[in-house]
């Protein structure tokens, strides 16, 4: 079995040795990811702006293994508050409305006070 792990140059990733995405046996496994804008290091203060920035990286992490958010089977929302989940459902409901997969909403502090939202996700790697 090949493993191939991937980064998307967050400082985090080195900090803390994880990758973004590791891709194994045909399975896609993002990490846990966060609000950033990771080109100018920027976190918006709106929760709905974090999940779509969150999304839009792990969108391009699953591209670059071969998936798709359509491709996604698993998901886990982590919010420290979870009064602003809801805030997050339009993004949340356009982006899952092929893959419609599995999910959970936790209450978890973050690592920074500024995060309101993290997303990991389990996607297929795509057979089309």
């Amino acid at each position: 079995m090949s493993v191939l792990h991937m980064s998307t140059g967050s400082p985090f990733e080195e900090k803390i040795g994880y990758s973004r995405a590791v891709v194994a046996d045909g399975w896609v496994f993002v990490a846990g990811t966060t609000g950033y804008d990771y080109e100018t290091m920027t976190m918006p203060e709106d929760v709905a702006d974090q999940c779509r920035n969150t999304l839009n990286t792990i969108g391009k992490a699953l591209t670059e293994a071969g998936s798709s958010l359509d491709d996604v089977v698993r998901v886990n929302y982590i919010l420290p508050n979870g009064d602003d989940f809801e805030k997050c459902w339009p993004v949340t409901s356009e982006v899952f409305a092929k893959a419609k997969p599995a999910a959970t909403m936790i209450i978890a502090n973050l690592m920074e006070e500024a995060m309101k939202i993290e997303i990991e996700v389990t996607a297929r790697v795509s057979t089309s």
